[in-house]
């Protein structure tokens, strides 16, 4: 079973190859980024500058688009390794090491966080702890977005390394909107929108994003 411990230490080992193949937004479909821009009109409604947490922004391509959408972005990484990467191409954005489940940010910090993919290395059982510390940093009435590979069980994504010639143990775990719903409302939120999507491209599962409120 994969542990912090265990996931940090493989993305700090392909942090570099990561960093070369996907400086920005390239994974992302026309539809994933129609979500990010609904996210970006939401806190931006209120506030002209609105201030966001990038958490689990491994080399900070998400940290960038969402910056250069007006957002003053914070981000924060398992990897010491990513968070070197997202220094190196991003110097005027700020960068920290934390895990999701240790936030070094007061409650109600920030008018908007995204959870881009950043959850799907973490098993559903231990989801709800990662829900209530994003919610903690987030003020009332501030959105948070989330994506992942839609699905049950999971895939060892070992071998997409392993091609560049890296020796890491990677799995990511899928799970349903209706799972992550379920555990955003435990933790105080409201979903505002939801987009499930079926594979394209090379892509092994569905793709699902959701904007919440709290």
């Amino acid at each position: 079973m994969a542990t912090p411990d265990s996931v940090r230490r493989a993305y700090d080992e392909v942090a570099t190859t990561y960093a070369a193949h996907f400086p920005s937004t390239e994974p992302e479909a026309p539809l994933d980024l129609a979500m990010v821009d609904a996210f970006t009109a939401a806190v931006t409604e209120s506030t002209a500058s609105p201030r966001v947490l990038d958490a689990g922004c491994g080399t900070g391509r998400m940290s960038r688009y969402l910056a250069d959408r007006g957002c003053r972005v914070e981000g924060v990484d398992l990897s010491p390794g990513m968070v070197e990467q997202a220094r190196r191409a991003h110097p005027d954005l700020e960068f920290d090491v934390a895990r999701l489940t240790e936030l070094p940010h007061p409650e109600s910090t920030f008018d908007g966080v995204v959870l881009w993919y950043s959850t799907i290395h973490t098993a559903p059982e231990d989801q709800p702890e990662i829900w209530a510390e994003t919610t903690r940093v987030l003020r009332p009435g501030g959105h948070l977005l989330v994506a992942f590979q839609a699905g049950e069980g999971t895939r060892n994504v070992s071998s997409a390394y392993a091609r560049f010639g890296h020796d890491v143990e990677l799995v990511r775990h899928l799970f349903t909107a209706d799972q992550a719903a379920a555990w955003a409302s435990d933790a105080g939120l409201t979903e505002s929108a939801r987009l499930v999507r079926r594979a394209m491209r090379t892509e092994r599962d569905d793709q699902a994003a959701l904007l919440f409120v709290r």
